[in-house]
């Protein structure tokens, strides 16, 4: 009896002490059950496909998501289930710090779950938060991505023979993964000799499900599609614009200025280096460097000619970094003169790091600007520690090419900055606000590096793991623009990969890169009608129409980046729906853009949030949040230096 009493005690005393953070009872909300698919590893390696059931509770709490799995899946669940709580809690307008989730998930083996799961789990939240009900024949694999959209994820065959087994009718995949790459093997011998060779081959997975096992498999591009197809009910989508205009005009000026002062760098070293006494070697060396940049310096007028202002200055600086590694090796005669480079670079980066804290942002508008220059901080800092390292280890040619690099993207910082100051609103904007989105980025990324590494090994090397990591030290010294661009640049790294998994074909990566181009398009429309001008997104958007006019995959793989940094950017820093939620209607789009792409009807929309512009009209809110989710390895591995080398 004492021992009942003692733990009566006990248990008071615990619920006295924690009111505010227990969860209450989920009998009082909704459940819902849906099943999905996973894929699961065997011992041999192979992925197999696996149903898993998902009860998801929704009930009156204070906002926390507890999820159970059984058996413990390779990849933790909890990031991917806090932000399909998140996009629930946005697409229907619910304020989710009224609510708790809870997510049960079984499976018959441990699966590899994680982002997978996140377009499931997000309809189940929603359905439980409306009390509607769910068809138990319908199933879906796909990424919950912070716009809304349904991004891509591996094992789609897999997956879809996990649905039929379990007599699913309907089976949703992301949009764009119709077409599935598989590696088939084939043994034969030869005088004694095993010979295996093995092929590619391309599967459309619409037909291959109906034909084997009656399944009927459709592609969907965001949530609201998804819900419709489990529930029945349509959610209104955002709202976008009537009309979409991509144009970079606003850096004109900048852009034929910044050319006509890089030039003039460039004919001032071009004399320096003629009237130098260098040997023959380096001269040499030296000279064909400077005619790389004369011809970077060409592709840089050619894109003013063109209207491509943005690609203008990138082209200017790539061609800066050149021009400047060019003077200071010429000038530098001794290890003494390298270090004196170096140290000036350091200062320069110090004082602009000054610049760039000191300046109080004003609007979202600037706050893109400024983060952009917040990250292009962080990037000089980098290299500069690199180029100390090159200079300890007596290799001064790198040493004073990581400088140069370095007091460049310094320059650039500052550049953002100017800029930000032109688009600066009322309403000041703290940077500690910034802490919940970088949080978000961070967890996203390191969910999607473990999904690709836990399927599919370290295809991507040290990549991803590296940003992420640069992104998490960004968040414990309060850098959070840095952290939440680092991390995005991780983020989209690993869903173009998922997204070009294995093809090689070029008419369907120009496929997905179309899809890619509308969806960038529709967010920076929808970001314009939230009264904030994207500057970073319509600046990647243009800087990827300069790739999609290449012809070689690469150039295709990297215009997909772009298109994808642009609509992540886009509306990275729009503010959070109120309980009222944003008023939805959805409109076809006309696309228009500076004259360098093709005008095109776009069909992916975007979520949006309550309507509050930079002069602070409309409903008020408290913190800003994100609203925006290999066939070529070795191109996607150039993607960090490509990044770097933009403006």
């Amino acid at each position: 009896m004492r021992k009942v009493l003692a733990l009566f005690i006990a248990l008071a005393v615990i619920s006295m002490a924690f009111p505010l953070s227990a969860a209450q009872c989920p009998c009082e909300g909704h459940t819902v059950v849906l099943k999905a698919p996973a894929v699961s590893k065997t011992p041999d390696g192979r992925l197999v496909g696996v149903a898993t059931q998902f009860v998801v509770t929704v009930a009156p709490g204070s906002g926390h998501v507890y999820i159970e799995t059984w058996p413990l899946s390779q990849v933790d669940m909890q990031a991917s289930a806090r932000l399909a709580a998140q996009m629930a809690g946005k697409v229907t307008g619910k304020d989710m710090s009224k609510y708790d989730v809870f997510i049960q998930v079984r499976a018959d083996a441990p699966i590899i779950g994680g982002p997978s799961a996140g377009g499931t789990m997000t309809v189940g939240i929603i359905a439980a938060l409306e009390g509607w009900k769910v068809n138990p024949k319908v199933m879906m694999t796909g990424m919950i991505n912070p716009d809304g959209t349904i991004g891509p994820v591996g094992g789609i065959l897999e997956k879809a023979g996990a649905a039929a087994s379990v007599g699913a009718k309907l089976f949703l995949i992301p949009q764009g993964q119709r077409i599935q790459v598989v590696q088939e093997t084939s043994k034969r011998t030869i005088g004694g000799i095993v010979q295996i060779t093995t092929r590619s081959k391309k599967v459309d997975v619409v037909e291959y499900a109906k034909e084997r096992w009656g399944l009927q498999v459709k592609e969907v591009s965001d949530i609201y599609e998804a819900v419709y197809y489990f529930t029945g009910h349509r959610l209104p989508k955002p709202q976008v614009p009537p009309v979409v205009k991509i144009d970079t005009s606003f850096l004109k000026n900048d852009a034929q200025s910044d050319y006509q002062n890089t030039t003039a760098y460039y004919q001032e070293v071009l004399k320096e280096l003629k009237k130098s006494n260098l040997d023959y070697e380096t001269y040499s060396a030296l000279m064909e460097a400077l005619q790389k940049a004369k011809g970077i310096l060409d592709s840089a007028k050619k894109a003013i000619d063109n209207g491509m202002y943005y690609t203008a200055l990138s082209k200017d600086f790539q061609a800066r970094i050149v021009i400047r590694h060019v003077q200071w090796y010429a000038s530098s005669s001794s290890p003494q003169d390298v270090a004196g480079f170096i140290r000036k670079t350091q200062d320069y980066i110090n004082e602009t790091e000054k610049i760039v804290g000191g300046t109080q942002i004003r609007g979202l508008t600037m706050l893109q600007a400024v983060a952009a220059a917040e990250e292009r901080v962080e990037d000089a800092k980098s290299s500069i520690q690199d180029a100390w390292k090159y200079f300890y280890g007596q290799d001064y040619w790198d040493a004073i090419d990581q400088a140069a690099y370095a007091y460049e993207r310094a320059k650039t910082a500052r550049f953002w900055v100017q800029l930000g100051e032109r688009y600066a609103g009322k309403k000041v904007i703290e940077r500690e606000m910034l802490k919940e989105t970088a949080r978000n980025y961070i967890d996203g990324s390191e969910l999607i590096a473990t999904y690709i590494e836990s399927m599919y090994g370290n295809v991507l090397g040290n990549d991803l793991t590296d940003s992420i990591n640069k992104a998490e030290t960004y968040y414990d010294d309060g850098k959070y623009s840095a952290a939440i661009f680092t991390a995005m640049e991780a983020r989209v790294r690993g869903e173009v990969f998922l997204d070009t998994l294995a093809i090689d074909n070029v008419t369907v990566l120009r496929e997905k890169l179309s899809e890619m181009k509308k969806a960038a398009k529709t967010a920076i429309g929808i970001s314009e009608e939230q009264g904030v001008k994207p500057l970073l997104a319509i600046a990647y958007y243009e800087f990827a129409e300069s790739y999609e006019e290449g012809n070689t995959t690469d150039d295709i793989v990297n215009a997909m980046f772009f298109y994808q940094y642009a609509r992540e950017s886009a509306g990275v820093f729009l503010l959070k729906p109120t309980e009222e939620g944003p008023a939805f209607t959805s409109t076809a789009p006309t696309i228009i853009t500076n004259g360098t792409g093709s005008s095109t009807p776009s069909s992916t929309l975007s979520s949006s949030n309550s309507s509050t512009s930079e002069t602070g009209k409309g409903t008020s809110t408290t913190g800003i949040t994100s609203v925006c989710g290999p066939a070529f390895v070795v191109g996607l591995a150039l993607i960090p230096l490509l990044i770097r080398r933009r403006r």
